[in-house]
């Protein structure tokens, strides 16, 4: 089985292309934390290539910027190519599916808050130890929470 599941941040703009047959494409590079802090207590920070393609590829360059938050499903693919006279090997996760995890409201008031230059590439620790502001929270997801479902035999599966 080769199946991933990524949630990260972008580490710049998505690039949109087209293959000679008019299929949309898009890469971009996921920066995940780990789930564990090395000996010196700093968190590290995984930077992982993502390809997608068709329809996603097109929703995520039109509603995707440095810095977004997204998750990611696919699958892990690798190859190589000649450089130079040199091998090259090459590891990419292919999205099956990328979900926007912040609203374009969201990310533009992290953007206008942050005060980092979103116009340079980010390293590591741009993503160690982010706090999740109570503005970036909602109540309403727990709304309807502990109110009581009906349910019948009929619903059940089995």
């Amino acid at each position: 089985m080769n199946r991933v599941e990524l949630i990260g941040r972008l580490t710049r703009d998505p690039e949109l292309r087209y293959t000679g047959s008019n299929i949309a494409t898009t890469r971009f590079t996921l920066a995940v934390n780990r789930p564990f802090q090395g000996q010196n207590g700093e968190q590290g920070t995984d930077f992982i290539n993502i390809v997608v393609w068709r329809k996603q590829a097109e929703n995520v360059k039109k509603y995707c910027t440095k810095g977004s938050l997204v998750a990611v499903e696919g699958r892990i693919q690798t190859g190589s190519y000649e450089k130079d006279g040199q091998r090259v090997y090459t590891t990419d996760v292919v999205a099956d599916s990328v979900q926007f995890l912040e609203s374009k409201s969201q990310s533009e008031n992290r953007l206008s808050s942050d005060n980092s230059d979103y116009s340079q590439d980010v390293t590591p620790q741009d993503f160690v130890n982010q706090e999740v502001k109570e503005s970036d929270m909602s109540d309403e997801v727990f709304a309807n929470f502990g109110d009581s479902v009906e349910i019948s035999d009929d619903d059940i599966a089995f």
